[in-house]
């Protein structure tokens, strides 16, 4: 049985605008705080997590699977279909790795990023529209939509 658990976790805040009328949100600001061991190579190790938090910013707001349950078929197969964030969709992305001596995860303290920086971030989305908007949406992606049409929470 092993004595200790070491795993990368990570915090994700986000800051939105919904356009009252319209429904849209725009993400317009994402920190991302990583504390990952020690950070062999700060540059690359920004760039992974940046990657990730653009994945996390697509499953919030733009890419959905669809299919037709007639036939099974992928009704979006391509890119031209399916959406994905876009250079305009991403505005502001702060990374911070928080400094972290850890000499039980291995030799040399470090530990995975692979996908911690996707981890969070559509659901602090989620969390930021329900704070702008007192709507609690509960499936991704959160769309203009969906945004109109949910019900306020109390």
């Amino acid at each position: 049985m092993r004595k200790f658990a070491a795993y990368t976790h990570s915090v994700v805040f986000v800051e939105v605008r919904v356009d009252d009328e319209l429904g849209v949100a725009r993400v317009t600001r994402v920190v991302s705080a990583i504390a990952a061991g020690r950070i062999l190579n700060p540059k690359t190790a920004r760039s992974q997590i940046l990657g990730g938090v653009v994945v996390g910013l697509g499953a919030a707001l733009h890419e959905e699977g669809m299919i037709d349950h007639r036939t099974g078929r992928i009704m979006n197969p391509n890119i031209a279909e399916y959406h994905v964030p876009a250079h305009a969709d991403v505005e502001d992305i702060d990374v911070i790795f928080v400094d972290e001596d850890d000499d039980k995860a291995s030799p040399i303290g470090v530990k995975g990023l692979g996908e911690i920086g996707i981890v969070g971030v559509a659901a602090a989305v989620s969390n930021a529209i329900f704070h702008a908007t007192g709507k609690r949406i509960r499936s991704f992606p959160i769309t203009l939509d969906k945004i109109l049409t949910a019900e306020a929470q109390q």
